[in-house]
């Protein structure tokens, strides 16, 4: 009987300590975008020139539980930009925007703190 008391306890203690780690996680993370956007709506606005130096994508797959074996995915766009300073900046763009996007185009970058606005080509 005391094995079985042990044993429940211990669950406890476990499905405890899972669900404080995936809410401290969900919380970190909302916290986390909620200062970045915040950071963003605080800088200002920059047009600098720039040159496209690399694209990158990112595919996330999620698989939906209860159905049968339904999943989805979803791609993330990125582009790498050199400025006039030589520094290099990943920002995340629009699908549509990577598309019209090529690797060596030359032109006039604007954004506002890690937010991506806008590329002009000269």
């Amino acid at each position: 009987m005391s094995m079985m008391f042990f044993s429940s306890g211990l669950f406890e203690v476990f499905f405890v300590l899972i669900f404080v780690i995936v809410i401290g996680g969900i919380l970190f993370m909302l916290i986390s975008g909620i200062t970045q956007w915040n950071k963003n709506n605080h800088s200002p606005r920059l047009t600098v020139g720039a040159v496209v130096i690399t694209k990158r994508t990112n595919v996330s797959h999620h698989h939906h539980h209860g159905g049968a074996g339904h999943s989805s995915s979803s791609t993330s766009y990125y582009v790498t930009f050199q400025v006039e300073s030589g520094d290099r900046m990943e920002l995340h763009v629009s699908g549509s925007e990577y598309g019209l996007l090529a690797e060596g185009d030359r032109g006039f970058l604007t954004f506002q703190g890690t937010r991506y606005l806008g590329f002009e080509r000269v």
